[in-house]
């Protein structure tokens, strides 16, 4: 059996990492190392993961540099042919792993294979809700507009894909073998993945089944949504340097898709005049996404006007309906597609 290296960024989620590495620990698939990179977490974290006696685990610590650099950490000195990284609040199902080997052992041009994730609330409990992207024909357009690998909980990717795009950086002043950029602190998967993409021959390619647990935190959430406009705009910046051509046609709509896409973060976070704002900044930057995309787009615009004008209780019973029916929806999707894919 190939080893899995799961690689697991800590820092400041001491209510969630020992249910995070337990999840890991459960896999079906058990030729793995847990390499947990402390990045200088000021809480628990660590003294938590300490007490897991499974010697499959490593804690690996550094000064606190963000996710990019734990992330980089964790690859320098992952010892498995295959990488996987999960997020220290988010969850795996136990078949996790294990599908996502098959995946890439039965599909040899796939360097990253990723899954659809569920969403569940702090609490763990599951909001009936899925990340739905497109699996497959993954093209760098889609990647900059959409992200289908969607979260970075979510992908397990062959160790040579990142052979084939490190590059020397020294952030922290000395010069390193690089991966995931670290002058970013939002869309670092996104520019990653574009790389993969635009750089190598590597295909990008996902299975039906929700095997990620994402987990939604609202704390200081809100307080983010602008430095994430500042880091996409660095990333499409970093991508014109290469992919011009790519830019000038997308760079708008990702913008745009971006801007929706907080917007129902804001709604979420029962946040309405931001939510109104970010939709209205959405379609001022291309307008055609109410052609292109008109359910989705007319539906983040209803819901953010619904929160701004609605009475809260009323508000409340047309959110738990919608959330209800769209769950649903998505629920006989991943059924409908799982069982396509058996067939196959």
């Amino acid at each position: 059996m190939k080893k899995v290296s799961v690689i697991i960024p800590v820092y400041g989620v001491e209510k969630y990492i020992a249910a995070t590495v337990q999840s890991v620990l459960d896999q079906s698939y058990k030729e793995f190392e847990v390499l947990i990179v402390d990045d200088g977490s000021p809480d628990r974290s660590v003294e938590i993961c300490q007490q897991f006696t499974d010697p499959r685990i490593k804690i690996i610590r550094q000064p606190n540099s963000g996710v990019c650099a734990a992330r980089n950490t964790g690859i320098r000195h992952a010892q498995g042919e295959y990488l996987a990284f999960l997020d220290g609040d988010d969850l795996w199902l136990s078949e996790k792993l294990e599908k996502h080997i098959e995946h890439l052992e039965n599909s040899p041009s796939v360097g990253l294979s990723f899954s659809r994730s569920a969403f569940i609330d702090e609490a763990g409990q599951p909001l009936g809700i899925y990340q739905m992207p497109k699996l497959k024909e993954i093209a760098p357009p889609l990647i900059l507009c959409r992200n289908p690998i969607g979260n970075g909980s979510v992908p397990v990717i062959r160790r040579e894909v990142f052979e084939t795009i490190k590059f020397q950086d020294d952030p922290q002043g000395n010069a390193k073998d690089c991966y995931f950029d670290e002058r970013l602190r939002h869309f670092e998967d996104v520019e990653c993945w574009l790389r993969i993409s635009l750089k190598t021959d590597w295909q990008i390619e996902g299975i039906p089944e929700a095997l990620t647990l994402y987990r939604v935190n609202s704390g200081g959430a809100s307080a983010n949504l602008l430095k994430q406009l500042e880091d996409l705009e660095k990333v499409l910046e970093k991508t014109r340097s290469y992919a011009p051509a790519l830019i000038a046609q997308y760079g708008k709509p990702a913008k745009a898709y971006e801007l929706r896409k907080l917007a129902r973060w804001a709604v979420r976070l029962k946040a309405a005049p931001t939510a109104v704002d970010m939709t209205h900044r959405a379609l001022s930057t291309h307008w055609r996404m109410i052609l292109d995309e008109p359910q989705r787009t007319l539906l983040t615009l209803g819901a953010a006007y619904s929160l701004w004008l609605l009475p809260r209780p009323l508000y409340r019973q047309i959110e738990s309906f919608a959330l209800k029916m769209t769950g649903a929806a998505q629920k006989r999707r991943i059924l409908r597609d799982r069982s396509r894919q058996l067939v196959l």
